[in-house]
């Protein structure tokens, strides 16, 4: 949906932020007193999201509400994003610790404009771009979107779009600008809206009071990872274990979000973001399981958070076939498996 930023070029504004940005580190601690009780002073870290507080942002606020981040000695600041606001570019500035990235193409795009960031997990093993149809037009497959009217963002068109077209054949011809708004998808039973799986179905369904079909473009072969962490290089040079802590407890907080208690998690949403309601939450992580958005995959045998150099490498020549990406691309510098792939969390499952 709004979060999938166009990533064929950073803007000069985001290279000048690097450029001019300095890293801000803690500052020095008083010397303690030998005979005080030792008192373990957590790192404060910055965490910025790439979109109002919502459910698919949920394991990191979950962690924030129930103590898994204080657990793992970090005191964590969530600093959302929304329409105005780019935290990516507060990221490369130096004034986030991490990152929420939308997809593998904005790491992509990073190493394309020597910009320093590097994706340290991927908390979703599944983007969740889907396209929305009417049951009237008896879709089944992604094939059978071809010949439909296709609501398709500015954003959505420089990228998986794309990929459409090379690998599924898709055409220009049918496509008419997606705004956002449902309303020109369901006034037209002959048309597809793009969107998210864990909101637009819910939307629709509220507003048009009919169940959409939904083609989920990561079932057909998109291969890219969504909701990755980025940090900056710099970090995990200098900081690797406070960069290891923060994946850890991330992917325990997404555990328990999915298969726990999740009020507290859903609760602190609801403080950042009063417009979010219970309903959407709730559809929004069932929507998560169902597809596998999260735990599926990697995930499964390597725990939340996994990545592979093989699922990488063919997202790459995908998005090099389609296009968006050039093949002399060094892609393997826009990632580290350093701090991922090592069962965490894994007890955590139901049925383990």
């Amino acid at each position: 949906m709004r979060r999938f930023l166009l990533p064929r070029a950073l803007t000069a504004a985001l290279l000048a932020a690097f450029c001019g940005g300095v890293w801000i580190g803690p500052a020095a601690a008083q010397a303690p007193d030998p005979k005080a009780p030792v008192a373990i002073v957590p790192d404060k870290v910055t965490f910025g999201t790439n979109w109002v507080a919502e459910a698919e942002h949920g394991g990191f606020f979950q962690a924030v509400a129930d103590g898994t981040y204080k657990s793992y000695g970090l005191d964590v600041t969530i600093v959302p994003g929304g329409p105005n606001i780019n935290n990516r570019i507060l990221l490369i500035a130096g004034k986030l610790d991490f990152f929420m990235s939308a997809n593998t193409l904005q790491s992509f795009d990073a190493v394309a404009n020597n910009v320093p960031v590097v994706a340290v997990a991927a908390m979703f093993q599944k983007d969740p771009q889907v396209f929305l149809a009417h049951p009237e037009s008896r879709v089944k497959t992604l094939e059978d979107l071809r010949p439909l009217t296709l609501f398709v963002s500015k954003e959505g068109m420089p990228t998986y779009f794309q990929w459409l077209k090379s690998e599924y054949k898709f055409s220009e011809e049918n496509v008419r600008p997606y705004t956002f708004n449902a309303q020109p998808f369901i006034a037209n039973k002959n048309s597809a809206m793009q969107g998210y799986v864990t909101s637009e179905p819910f939307a629709v369904e509220q507003q048009a009071k009919f169940r959409p079909t939904v083609i989920l473009l990561a079932d057909y072969g998109f291969s890219s990872y969504s909701t990755l962490i980025e940090t900056r290089a710099v970090m995990i040079d200098k900081k690797p274990d406070l960069v290891q802590r923060f994946v850890d407890a991330s992917i325990i907080g997404w555990y328990h979000y999915l298969y726990g208690d999740n009020k507290p998690g859903n609760d602190l949403i609801k403080k950042f973001n009063p417009e979010m309601t219970d309903a959407l939450l709730q559809y929004s992580v069932a929507r998560m399981k169902d597809y596998g958005i999260v735990d599926s995959g990697d995930a499964l045998k390597d725990g939340i958070g996994a990545m592979s150099d093989a699922r990488m490498g063919d997202f790459f020549t995908k998005m090099v076939r389609a296009g968006v990406v050039r093949r002399d691309l060094d892609y393997r510098k826009a990632y580290t498996l350093r701090f991922v792939n090592k069962g965490v969390g894994l007890d955590l499952r139901p049925g383990k």
